[in-house]
């Protein structure tokens, strides 16, 4: 059996080849490629990953829910064509501000974050992992008419045309697990989707 170790690693390559390949934009919406070649600049956007900047403390879990967040939307993006997403620092920051007003409540609640598109997700008990959260909103598929270019009625699907939103280039979630023992999880993108008469792709 493969030691942890070996997973951690696997994952933590998994984060700086995304952090090679991701666009950063500046204040004039400018692509600006981040320059792998200056450490400083990488080990600044890898600290924003795997440390949660609010308590100051290592965040033992970021690195992996990173990933696992990335890769979820990554495979349903890849299912209808549309290029992948690229991990945020600040938007995860702000992903984790929004989750940490949340621990207290658990209660399922849109951040109303400017500029962002959100999805947000409400599990009883613990174990809900990243993974299970994406799944589900990407679940909303079966539910949602591309012809009609909307949901079944009575049903939602607008979790599942944000994560394939084509012009949406960059994700950062959270998932925290609240005083209750319950799980919240929410993702912000960048820039949002699901705008009135437009189709996801």
């Amino acid at each position: 059996m493969a030691k942890p170790q070996y997973f951690m690693s696997i994952k933590l390559l998994f984060i700086l080849y995304t952090i090679k390949q991701s666009h950063q934009f500046d204040s004039n919406g400018e692509n600006s490629l981040i320059n792998v070649e200056n450490p400083t600049k990488i080990f600044d956007y890898v600290s924003d990953s795997i440390y949660d900047v609010s308590h100051k403390k290592l965040c033992l879990n970021c690195i992996a829910d990173s990933s696992l967040f990335l890769v979820a939307h990554n495979l349903a993006r890849a299912k209808k064509g549309q290029l992948p997403l690229f991990w945020d620092a600040r938007i995860a920051r702000n992903a984790r501000r929004w989750a940490s007003q949340r621990k207290a409540d658990c209660a399922l609640q849109h951040s109303q974050s400017k500029g962002l598109g959100e999805n947000i997700f409400w599990g009883g008990g613990s174990g809900w992992s990243p993974t299970d959260a994406v799944n589900l909103w990407a679940g909303e598929e079966k539910d949602y008419s591309y012809k009609d270019n909307s949901c079944v009625d009575g049903r939602m699907c607008g979790h599942y045309t944000q994560i394939v939103w084509r012009s949406t280039r960059r994700v950062g979630c959270s998932r925290v697990i609240c005083d209750s023992g319950d799980t919240f999880i929410v993702c912000n993108y960048d820039p949002p989707g699901n705008y009135i008469g437009e189709k996801p792709y």
